[in-house]
């Protein structure tokens, strides 16, 4: 028992710093069907405490993160034991090819609809976006919770799967629309991919078919090189992340509203909600150590840390995983 007395500030003390230290990501699921969220870390970031799970219609998850923590949420449907008899897990949009509900280090199969972080970046901000340069498979927005008027929501409101168009769909056994393909994984083309000759902002510019996407989804990135209008910044520390699926546009309009002044590269003032596109939402109801846009298979990582860095990064990390993931009240 006096054991347990002397240890109890000691666990108080790590409990407040970890509180403090960590960025906490709620994600919540608004859609009609149930999702499977997905986690990765990029190259140099500590693993979170999960990679992935089921949210059931309706809950949310808060997972934590450390200070410096770089990588991307998305949301898996479609999902279920191989019915072969294997048991292996499978996802029909969103696939990590793990096999199982945690995506231990795999990455979404396009086309998926993905939410990028880079934690305590460049001039102490946080970065971070929605991107539909590897397709679309649901809606999805990210809300900044506290850091002030600055740091701006950004998503895509709109369940594209309905209205994308008929070359770049992916449907379903019933031949409804599961998800949308990005112009570069359907043609493969370095027009559409920015790739080769036109690997450079003044050689790769916007399609047809990412004008689709950033005409339903003005503040998410559309093509590889859509930086100007839908990168975000938060200052690091300030806030936390809301990632909602399917979110209820109603609720957002009133919440979020257009008005941040985030992106400040192109003082554009895009809004979130693009009232000339008819919604079709299916729950019914200068970044040094950030990620390569061009690339939907690498994040960069961050430069290295000297060992004293290091063991405190180490300790920061372990404080943040050890709290894990814990259910939230709807």
């Amino acid at each position: 028992m006096a054991t347990a007395r002397r240890l109890l500030p000691v666990t108080l003390l790590l409990i407040s710093l970890s509180r403090a230290l960590c960025t906490t990501f709620t994600l919540t699921n608004s859609c009609a069907y149930t999702v499977w969220p997905g986690l990765l870390s990029s190259a140099g970031s500590p693993p979170l405490a999960t990679t992935g799970f089921a949210l059931a219609p309706g809950e949310s998850l808060a997972v934590d993160a450390p200070a410096a923590w770089s990588g991307r949420v998305w949301g898996r449907t479609l999902c279920g034991a191989d019915p072969g008899g294997s048991g292996r897990f499978a996802c029909a949009t969103g696939d990590c090819g793990s096999g199982a509900v945690e995506c231990g280090g795999g990455g979404a199969a396009p086309p998926a609809t993905l939410a990028e972080f880079t934690l305590d970046g460049a001039g102490g901000n946080d970065f971070y976006d929605v991107s539909l340069v590897d397709g679309s498979n649901l809606p999805m927005v990210v809300v900044p919770q506290g850091g002030g008027a600055a740091c701006g929501a950004t998503g895509c409101l709109v369940d594209l799967n309905g209205p994308c168009p008929a070359d770049l769909k992916v449907a379903g056994s019933d031949g409804a629309g599961i998800a949308c393909r990005s112009a570069c994984e359907a043609f493969g083309t370095p027009e559409y991919c920015c790739n080769g000759a036109f690997g450079t902002p003044a050689t790769c510019r916007p399609s047809a078919y990412s004008q689709f996407f950033k005409n339903a989804c003005p503040r998410a990135y559309s093509y590889a090189y859509d930086d100007a209008t839908s990168t975000f910044t938060c200052a690091s520390g300030t806030a936390s992340y809301l990632v909602v699926f399917c979110p209820i546009i109603s609720s957002l309009k009133s919440s979020v509203g257009g008005g941040a002044t985030n992106p400040s590269a192109s003082g554009t003032g895009l809004p979130l909600i693009n009232d000339t596109v008819s919604f079709l939402n299916r729950g019914g109801g200068g970044n040094g150590g950030y990620y390569d846009a061009s690339s939907s298979a690498s994040l960069t990582a961050p430069s290295p840390l000297p060992v004293a860095g290091q063991a405190a990064a180490a300790v920061l990390a372990w404080l943040c995983t050890a709290r894990g993931r814990h259910w939230l009240p709807w």
